[in-house]
């Protein structure tokens, strides 16, 4: 246990971090732990990217690392009042580094409490080996302390690669990528695991992205055999597809604004998608176009084996202003409600027990968990149940989703955990925040003789190691 008078850093260091405050079910908890704690992670789901990888170029500094880009990190530094260009977002370079560390740290007390407060002073105790919090007084000495190990040899991205115990590690990938960073990681020999292209086709999909119209014409030009509108459009998609396989994809992920899917007449969905070529498309037809693209997206998992992921229930880009001078992913994206069972009633009418289809809702959306998705993921066996995703990703949602999901569906039928993130030192924190949770929630279940404690033992495994292999086709 840690004291008043002991470093703050040493909350990180507990070996009984998460687990629960009871001795008799921590002690459950602590054998459980043990069974997973060193098992290699399984990362189906992130945005790191693979270029990083296959180049092997060293970390630019501590802010660009561990700052910039990790907008559960930023968001909260701005909701205190430091403007966004002070955190170097959207590209601006005006400030130094070194200023925007010193925001951060600056900023360090407001993240006591949150997951993200939780995940880098782990990373600091364990990645980078810190023996202090980062506060204003420490933080010129803290900045130097970290850039000094970003030089060296061991904190190179493929050595933490190694370092973290990274066995599968997906991206997130334009439809018309050419994938080459994958490919040179996949013929190196002496990389040590495996990285893998994620088919995101968002930008080809959605009326209101910036450049569609542009982006679909490259498309259709690049991969439609000829083929000319709607039906071009479609056979594009499908050969893109199918080179991503060819790089070792397996999954399609869709952050559709909403869960509906629904499936078109070919000639009222050309008319639609020829009305958003012209520019003439309207929020309500963007919306229909996206359902039956969804429904499109299935269709074709069922032919090509790609996984289809949906995250679902996000409004980008929130705030207008943000979005024009900092560009997208700069922390103003904010969940909503959405309904899943009639939504997806159309493709799962349709694909829903197709051998081999596999399909993983997600949500930001807790309420769901219990009232639609366990109960869907309990009778269709393409539906897995998506893991809590960005802002349920966190100690006490988590041990909420489990309470949530598994009187209706069991442990068998959820995605295991995904990570999503950008930042990539904080992937092994969180794949030991989810450890931990587990091995607490059937510690509890042990403890009131709900599961025996032999089983418990066997479910930790399944659920770490087993359940994202399953359900993402490793």
């Amino acid at each position: 246990m840690s004291h008043p008078t002991a470093p703050a850093l040493s909350l990180a260091a507990d070996p009984d971090r998460l687990l629960p405050a009871d001795p008799g079910t921590r002690d459950i908890a602590r054998s459980l732990l043990a069974d997973v704690e060193q098992l290699p992670i399984i990362s189906p789901h992130g945005h790191v990217d693979a270029a990083m990888l296959a180049q092997d170029t060293p970390f630019p500094d501590p802010a660009t690392l561990l700052v910039t880009p990790d907008h559960y990190v930023t968001r909260l530094i701005h909701a205190s009042g430091v403007p966004l260009d002070q955190l170097r977002m959207g590209g601006t370079t005006a400030v130094e580094p070194r200023e925007t560390w010193r925001h951060f740290c600056m900023s360090w007390p407001l993240f006591d409490g949150t997951a993200s407060g939780y995940w880098m002073r782990d990373s600091f105790q364990h990645v980078f080996g810190l023996d202090r919090e980062p506060s204003a007084e420490h933080a010129d000495a803290l900045f130097d302390e970290l850039d000094a190990k970003l030089q060296s040899p061991a904190f190179r991205p493929r050595s933490l690669f190694a370092d973290f115990n990274i066995e599968v590690l997906a991206t997130t990938d334009d439809p018309l990528d050419d994938l080459a960073a994958h490919a040179a990681l996949a013929a190196d020999g002496s990389f040590p695991g495996r990285v893998l292209p994620t088919f995101r086709p968002d930008a080809y999909i959605k009326f209101g992205q910036p450049d569609w119209a542009e982006r679909v014409e490259r498309l259709i030009s690049l991969a439609g055999d000829g083929l000319t509108g709607h039906a071009g459009y479609l056979r594009a998609l499908e050969n893109r597809r199918q080179y991503f396989v060819d790089h070792g994809a397996v999954s399609a992920d869709h952050g559709s604004r909403t869960a509906q899917t629904l499936r078109l007449e070919p000639a009222e969905a050309s008319a639609l998608f020829e009305k958003a070529r012209r520019g003439e498309a309207t929020a309500a037809d963007a919306d229909v176009f996206e359902a039956h693209m969804m429904y499109q997206m299935a269709r074709m998992s069922v032919s090509d084996g790609l996984v289809m992921t949906m995250h679902p229930g996000v409004l980008r880009n929130h705030h207008t202003a943000t979005f024009n001078g900092f560009g997208a992913d700069t922390g103003h994206d904010i969940p909503f409600a959405v309904s899943y069972t009639e939504a997806l009633r159309p493709m799962l009418e349709d694909f829903g027990t197709a051998a081999g289809f596999h399909f993983i809702p997600f949500t930001i959306d807790e309420t769901v968990f219990s009232r639609e998705i366990a109960p869907l993921a309990g009778f269709y066996p393409s539906v897995f149940i998506g893991a809590p995703w960005w802002f349920l990703d966190a100690p006490d949602a988590m041990l909420r989703f489990r309470s949530a999901v598994t009187e209706t569906a069991g442990f068998s039928r959820s995605s295991g955990f995904i990570d999503d993130t950008r930042a990539f030192c904080s992937i092994p924190a969180r794949h030991n925040t989810s450890r931990r949770v587990e091995a607490a929630f059937l510690a509890r279940l042990v403890a009131e003789r709900r599961v025996s404690e032999a089983r418990a033992h066997e479910i930790i495994v399944d659920i770490v190691d087993a359940a994202p292999r399953r359900a993402f086709k490793l």
